[in-house]
């Protein structure tokens, strides 16, 4: 005989089924004290199609009513029936999964979803105490070892781990969501933590504010630390990274040194192309590359000389061609081309750019971007993280796009059986990810991580998008997250963001998010069989996000007057990199 690992004895019942539909059960309860003991969110199980099965859900709602009953065996003398009126409690219950005692040659197993429901009569009881802990820890054994991601533990039963799917996690996507102070950079920290145990992990972070410096430094770092060269960028810097101009394609090199509004810009993109694909052409001739050159397109990363492209440009700008009676005119591009020029020069003399316009000499060199995909997609290190704090936000959305597309092509074109996987991790996503009306510069940072949402799972590249207001996160690239951590979310359009991408059933648990702790979260998707609240665990390093204790800070320690001096340098420098 099989031994059950959850024991539901019909004398602990807690109540009998009266109305099934495809979205809910209802019970009442027939255990009136111990209803009182229990309260939503509490696990429930109900007698399946047979005796070894049983439907485990959620507790969503608890009602009380007064019924009248009709008392028909004491029918007065006249024919009068007498009423009763008797309390009921009432439960509504989402079904989550199916617990089966046997399944097949297997014992003990539990499987999300349900293949059938609970009929009308059928005896219900609440899931505490031992079967709880049965119950959590059957789930944490059916996931093999090599793909178990400790995140925490569940809210429900502190001493049972809450584990999920470390595949089924990366490889559809995912979201970590929360308002500020939610214990978001916590749950990344841990994530990366959990990450680095492994041999040959590859996640790369881009982060927004430098709050994840701390797991780069001292003798043990989890990551390695890189950042988004500045105006003032020592030349000897080996964790600056530049984005050189030639990395551009059509789509973005016009976004960016375009006016689409003006009259000449058609003409302006025309001319742009022509010299781009001429100028590449040449180099990859001059480099001995005279096969690629035969096949190259415009937008093949080929480096080029962009003095000689403005000096193209302005050629074509001034041009005089033959006329008639030995005369000469203005050629088809003159005058037509001074506002481009003007705007490259404008760009490359903007030293926000420097990056891009004012790269070292060896970034020029055909082999650069062998190296650079080495440092960034490589796994030794497996973690990077890319520091984005010091770029100005106004062209930030081109930088991180240019940084992610450029990091899915060369992932797209490795072959699929020497392909390691790779997971974005993008900090603060709705600063370069918008929902609403984005600029063209903007719309072509979109178009590379929608594109990423949409394909990447193909090619073994996925997402991890984390914000504090998926409302302002595209649709888009939410809508492809199959899991979700959700930590606590106070506004209502950010809420209801999240609601309309769970199912119907989910209502009940997603009502919560505004009441979840600091470190609590609901853990939703393919990566956890059982959608649950649990308490995230503490990283062992902490990320430089904590929130401050102004009441008490004022009360300890006065300003430092030489920091706010060091402060007012740093903006001039536009870098904090200087006071180190």
């Amino acid at each position: 005989m099989t031994h059950a690992a959850l024991d539901f004895p019909r004398e602990a019942a807690l109540g009998r089924v009266f109305r099934v539909d495809t979205a809910s059960v209802w019970a009442e309860a027939l255990d009136h004290d111990r209803l009182t003991r229990i309260g939503v969110g509490s696990l429930i199980a109900f007698q399946g199609s047979n005796p070894s099965e049983f439907l485990v859900g959620t507790l969503d709602r608890v009602t009380r009513d007064l019924q009248e009953e009709a008392l028909v065996d004491e029918i007065g003398p006249d024919g009068d029936v007498p009423v009763e009126i008797r309390q009921r409690d009432l439960l509504r219950v989402v079904l989550l999964g199916t617990y089966r005692a046997v399944d097949g040659i297997r014992k003990n197993t539990f499987k999300r979803g349900a293949d059938s429901y609970p009929l009308v009569e059928s005896l219900c009881w609440v899931i505490d105490g031992v079967n709880l802990q049965r119950l959590m820890g059957l789930l944490a054994s059916q996931l093999e070892p090599e793909k178990r991601l400790r995140l925490g533990a569940f809210v429900a039963d502190p001493t049972a781990e809450a584990v999920a799917d470390g595949d089924r996690l990366f490889q559809r996507h995912a979201a970590l969501l929360g308002s500020t102070g939610s214990g978001k950079s916590w749950a990344v920290a841990l994530i990366l933590e959990r990450a680095k145990a492994l041999a040959h992990p590859n996640l790369v972070v881009f982060d927004m504010h430098g709050e994840y410096t701390p797991l780069t430094d001292g003798d043990a770092p989890i990551a390695r630390a890189f950042h988004i060269a500045g105006p003032g960028q020592p030349a000897d810097d080996d964790h600056a990274l530049y984005l050189p101009w030639w990395l551009l394609n059509q789509e973005e090199m016009q976004a960016l040194l375009l006016d689409r509004s003006e009259e000449n810009a058609p003409n302006q993109a025309a001319r742009l192309t022509h010299h781009v694909r001429a100028l590449k052409h040449d180099r990859l001739v001059a480099d001995g590359k005279s096969e690629l050159a035969k096949i190259f397109t415009v937008d093949s990363p080929v480096p080029y000389d962009l003095e000689h492209l403005i000096e193209c440009l302005t050629a074509d700008d001034v041009a005089m061609v033959p006329g008639t009676n030995g005369r000469e005119k203005q050629g088809p591009f003159f005058g037509r081309l001074t506002r481009l020029v003007s705007r490259m020069d404008a760009r490359i003399n903007d030293r926000r750019y420097r990056f891009m316009f004012n790269p070292p000499a060896d970034h020029l060199g055909y082999d650069w971007l062998h190296d650079f995909a080495k440092r960034l997609l490589g796994t030794s290190p497996g973690i990077k993280v890319i520091d984005f704090s010091e770029v100005p936000s106004d062209v930030l959305p081109i930088v991180v796009g240019v940084m992610a597309r450029v990091l899915y092509e060369i992932h797209f074109w490795t072959t699929e059986d020497r392909r390691t996987p790779v997971t974005l991790v993008c900090d603060e996503a709705h600063l370069y990810l918008p929902a609403g009306n984005a600029g063209v510069v903007d719309l072509r940072a979109l178009d590379s991580f929608e594109r990423i949402a949409k394909e990447g799972r193909k090619y073994g590249i996925s997402l991890l998008v984390v914000s504090q207001r998926p409302s302002d996160v595209s649709r888009t690239v939410l809508s492809q997250c199959n899991n979700f951590i959700a930590l606590r979310l106070t506004n209502d359009q950010d809420q209801a963001v999240v609601k309309r991408l769970m199912p119907d059933s989910m209502d009940g648990l997603t009502e919560a998010l505004p009441l979840l702790d600091v470190g609590e979260a609901l853990l939703l998707g393919d990566a956890i069989i059982l959608p649950t609240r649990i308490r995230l665990d503490a990283p062992t390093i902490k990320p430089t996000s904590a929130t401050r204790n102004f009441w008490t800070e004022w009360n300890s320690a006065p300003v430092e007057e030489d920091a706010l001096v060091a402060a007012v340098e740093a903006m001039r420098t536009q870098s904090r990199r200087r006071q180190q």
